[in-house]
């Protein structure tokens, strides 16, 4: 990021490159205690090193300046006007370096930082709660959260925008690791009065007779539901297509027609308000929302933590869904965690706690 604005800034051209390539801060170290301390003696204790040591260094440092720094009368050393402008100099850089270590022991005690998250649209019912959660957890940690379309949300990716994206399962050309930590069910929704609210086991041929709202081309929520009616040989019968899931419930609400949305997306009024969830053959469909990063991307301790803190979460997730609809305890089957994904947990896990010690 350009901060060639910024006020006191040095242009890369007027560098001090000589400098740069034969001083160095143990030089720049001694000669500043030297200074500090009146005693070449005390600035080699100070330093733990020997005497001989600590001229060695300030007779280097002198030569690469080409000026004297210090003057010597009788057992007494004063600095001469180059010393003491390279005193004034040392202190400030020292200054500056000692702020930029209480700033990263505070990132790396995680009392400081930013985190940047990308989620797709209908995971904006999750995000904002888990980073929450995660926010009471670490209140120095500053959050970013945008949300988007699944387009837009590859393009950040690629692009390396933000530090992680939750999104639907992603495609097998994305060169992504990819963490499953929430179930994200699909459900048919109908408005509270529908004919066909508390019937049991309605067929996808009587759901693909009502007039239907689906969302937009390039949805994951489309995308799945037409390969469920596909699959059973039928359509929806389209009425309209919508961008929006809010969008999706006030027509839904107005009786315009049935739809498929995620479950999360009744967090707010919950499942015994205007929209009731209808119960179909072959729904809920049970899908996953990932954390995903690209490939080879070396996370931050921040974003590594939140990943560690999404996949804890989990087991409370599941108790949410069940919380909002008890239905859904019967389609909530913990996999095992075995093979290569539970190494991969358990190797971020291990990261993560070795880090925030």
């Amino acid at each position: 990021m350009p901060v060639s604005d910024d006020v006191g800034y040095t242009p890369p051209l007027t560098m001090p490159d000589y400098l740069i390539r034969h001083a160095t801060l143990r030089q720049l170290q001694v000669f500043e205690a030297i200074v500090r301390l009146g005693s070449f003696t005390r600035a080699a204790e100070e330093l733990f090193l020997t005497q001989p040591t600590v001229s060695m260094q300030t007779k280097k440092l002198s030569e690469v300046l080409g000026l004297q720094l210090f003057e010597h009368i009788g057992r007494n050393i004063t600095p001469t006007e180059a010393g003491m402008e390279l005193y004034a100099a040392c202190r400030q850089v020292f200054e500056t370096l000692a702020n930029l270590e209480m700033k990263v022991a505070d990132l790396k005690g995680l009392k400081r930082g930013h985190l940047r998250i990308g989620v797709i649209t209908t995971a904006k019912y999750l995000a904002p709660e888990m980073l929450g959660q995660f926010s009471r957890l670490y209140p120095g940690i500053e959050l970013s959260l945008k949300v988007t379309n699944r387009e837009r949300i590859i393009e950040r990716l690629h692009a390396n925008e933000d530090d992680l994206y939750i999104t639907g399962l992603p495609e097998e050309d994305l060169n992504v690791e990819a963490f499953p930590f929430a179930p994200n069910p699909l459900v048919v929704i109908a408005p509270r009065e529908h004919p066909l609210v508390g019937k049991q086991n309605v067929s996808l041929k009587e759901i693909s007779r009502e007039p239907f709202i689906m969302r937009e081309p390039g949805s994951g929520i489309r995308d799945a539901t037409l390969r469920v009616f596909n699959a059973h040989g039928c359509r929806p019968k389209v009425r309209m297509e919508l961008g929006s899931n809010e969008a999706i419930k006030h027509a839904v609400v107005g009786g315009l027609g049935l739809s498929v949305l995620s479950l999360h997306t009744l967090l707010l009024e919950g499942t015994e308000g205007a929209v009731a969830i209808l119960n179909v053959k072959d729904f809920p469909i049970m899908r996953q929302w990932y954390i995903v990063y690209p490939k080879g991307k070396e996370l931050s301790l921040v974003a590594r933590t939140f990943l560690e803190f999404a996949i804890a979460s989990e087991d409370m997730i599941h108790e949410r869904m069940e919380a909002l609809w008890p239905a859904m305890k019967q389609y909530l089957h913990k996999p095992k965690k075995t093979g290569a994904r539970s190494r991969k947990k358990s190797s971020i896990r291990k990261t993560a706690r070795k880090k925030t010690k």
